[in-house]
This record gives structure tokens, sequence and C-alpha cells, in this order.
């Protein structure tokens, strides 16, 4: 059976967005095994550019990515959906049979490296959100593609 993991960069600090998150995690568990691989945030950022916070956190997060892993980010040039499509895209990537990778990157977004290494880029907004926020938005549309797939009365159109 396939398996999905979300690697995300830096801790979260705050308590609701913590418990949001794992009242999804907790229910995706129903349909298909899912991993939060949470990457350390840097330190001393202020010392260090942008471009070089990006290259850092790039190199952890591509510690946690195995060769044969079908690794989707989540960019705000990425490829938007509606939440039935977004079903179908996970439906298609789970029956390849591969580990599915989402990557919530940290403040800046990817550095080159994750970009070149990345199978797809999805978005789910044209907005911006923080890292922190996009945690619980991602979470709760993930479950409510699989409850879309069985038939389950979560997502009404």
């Amino acid at each position: 059976m396939a398996k999905i993991a979300l690697i995300t960069v830096g801790k979260t600090t705050q308590k609701y967005v913590e418990e949001a998150v794992n009242e999804y995690l907790k229910r995706l568990k129903f349909y298909v095994p899912f991993e939060l691989i949470v990457i350390p945030e840097l330190k001393d950022t202020k010392n260090i550019p942008v471009p070089l916070q990006k290259e850092k956190e790039g190199e952890l997060i591509l510690k946690k990515i195995e060769d044969n892993d079908d690794v989707i980010l989540l960019d705000e040039k990425g490829r938007e959906f509606t939440s039935t499509d977004f079903s179908a895209f996970v439906e298609k990537r789970l029956l390849a049979g591969k580990r599915i990778v989402f990557v919530i990157g940290g403040p800046f977004g990817f550095s080159p490296d994750i970009y070149a290494r990345a199978n797809a880029k999805i978005s789910l907004s044209q907005m911006t959100f923080s890292h922190q926020i996009i945690r619980i938005i991602f979470a709760e549309q993930l479950y409510r593609a699989f409850t879309i797939l069985k038939g389950e009365n979560y997502h009404h159109e």
C-alpha cells in the first residue's frame, strides 16, 4: 500500500495549529499510512542570507526524501485544483505505489535543489499563508480528498 508523508520546516509554535493538524492526521490514518516529518528550523537566521537559508533547509529536506519518492511541493507557483480534482490527483499518484511526499517549505520557500527534485508543484491558493497555517489547510484538504474517494458525506458540491 502506498504511503503519504508531509515534510514541514520548523515546529508548530501555535497550540491551535498543532491541535488542528493532529485532528486531521488522526482522521487520515483511517485511509492511508501517514507520516509527518518536521525539519528543525535553522538557528541564528538573522545572520544567514535568504538564499543560504533555503539551501540549508533544502539539504535537510533532501535527507528525508528517498530516491523512489513522488515529491510534490506546496508552492505558490504550482497547479491549482478543486477539491474533487485534487482527490483524483492523489488517487492517481497512490495507484503508482510510491510514497507520496508533500513538502511545505520554510518562510522563504524552496532551494533550487528542491525544485529540481520535485515531481510536481501544487498551490492551495493564490493567496499567501504562513507556513504554519498552510499545514492545517493541507491536512484538511488531504482528508477531504480521501472522503471524496470513498464517497463519504463530508464534501458537498
